[in-house]
């Protein structure tokens, strides 16, 4: 708790420093700094937030402690021994969730992010485990209070993706979903398999920080831009001009396609937005490399031909085999009650101890 406190201390002086300068009528003109320091006035208002109901639950427990000392009726102490279980069950997650806000921001923590989601191996099932993950994080996202955007898709005829891509929105997204990124291994019987065998699929996914024009400079000269007209399932056109968006980076080979919208122009933007996320990637995948940072490396680089994760449906379980950890809550983390994988991966990667996970 001493090392909490300790930690607060310069995240309460950065608080009353960033609301001085919201009040400052030149920074209120500046629209891109006005901004900025509303989603950092938004973090440190939640990690006192947090902090405060932390601080209250320990009063909760020594009242409690006191009460149960005191009284002699039964039927009461039992009552305070019962909320005082609860109280110290929820101290724990209250330390762990605080513990992960008081990580020290990375510069790209609070970017919003673009996730592509790809079928890989398993044919039409892992189509459909495409699609789990896609409602999966669409669920986590809704949990967060972040913005969800389909920005295109490819549908297989059953139902499921074999890519889709959305840009998720909100506070501290790619500093939650960062590590991600991967190869996620699916383990069930599929709808497809008449004989009832369990089947070994899989689906990656890719996180990239969401990149504005000042992150990546990208020269007009350095883009091949196609346009063609777009076609939905079965070669059907969806329109009759040529809206399809292909742009390729010529210096990398990066090629981005849009097709989602029937305005070329909206297309266009989208793929421009898809591309500069995919060359900031780049980027920061060759600068990690260049630091070589040991601790980031235990739980991955974020390549997604790397195996990251295994959803075992008959067992109920999911494993993150980059730090060893396994919950037996399968449904609820496919409904997208995430943070019991993603906190013990944020804080390994910045090499806080992780305490104890529920596997209930």
């Amino acid at each position: 708790m001493q090392n909490l406190e300790q930690k607060l201390k310069p995240i309460i002086a950065q608080h009353d420093e960033v609301s001085k300068l919201l009040s400052d009528p030149d920074v209120v003109k500046d629209m891109n700094r006005y901004r900025k320091l509303s989603q950092d006035f938004s973090r440190l208002e939640g990690v006192l937030q947090a902090h405060q109901a932390y601080q209250a639950t320990i009063l909760a427990i020594e009242k409690n402690r006191e009460y149960i000392k005191s009284e002699s009726d039964a039927e009461l102490k039992a009552l305070a021994q019962e909320e005082l279980a609860e109280s110290e069950a929820s101290l724990i997650e209250q330390e762990k969730a605080l513990k992960v806000m008081l990580i020290p921001a990375d510069p790209l923590d609070g970017k919003n992010v673009i996730m592509e989601i790809r079928a890989g191996t398993g044919g039409d099932e892992a189509g459909l485990f495409a699609a789990d993950l896609y409602r999966m994080y669409h669920r986590y996202a809704e949990r967060q209070g972040w913005s969800f955007e389909l920005l295109d898709a490819n549908e297989t005829t059953i139902g499921g993706f074999r890519e889709v891509i959305v840009e998720i929105s909100g506070s501290g997204v790619y500093g939650k979903l960062r590590y991600e990124s991967g190869a996620h291994r699916v383990q069930r019987i599929p709808v497809t398999e008449s004989s009832g065998r369990i089947q070994t699929s899989a689906a990656t996914v890719a996180v990239l920080p969401e990149a504005e024009e000042a992150d990546i400079v990208i020269r007009k000269e350095d883009l091949r831009i196609d346009t063609y007209r777009a076609s939905g399932a079965g070669g059907q056109h969806i329109n009759k001009t040529d809206s399809a968006v292909r742009i390729t980076h010529l210096p990398t080979g990066v090629v981005v396609a849009m097709q989602d919208s029937r305005s070329q122009i909206k297309n266009r933007e989208k793929a421009m937005n898809i591309l500069r996320s995919r060359l900031l990637e780049a980027e920061e995948a060759k600068n990690a490399s260049q630091r070589a940072d040991a601790r980031k490396n235990q739980v991955g680089s974020g390549d997604r031909s790397e195996r990251i994760r295994t959803y075992n449906y008959p067992q109920g379980r999911v494993t993150d085999h980059r730090i060893g950890l396994t919950l037996y809550k399968l449904d609820k983390i496919m409904d997208g009650d995430l943070t019991d994988l993603i906190d013990p991966l944020i804080l390994t990667a910045s090499g806080e101890e992780i305490l104890s996970n529920s596997e209930d």
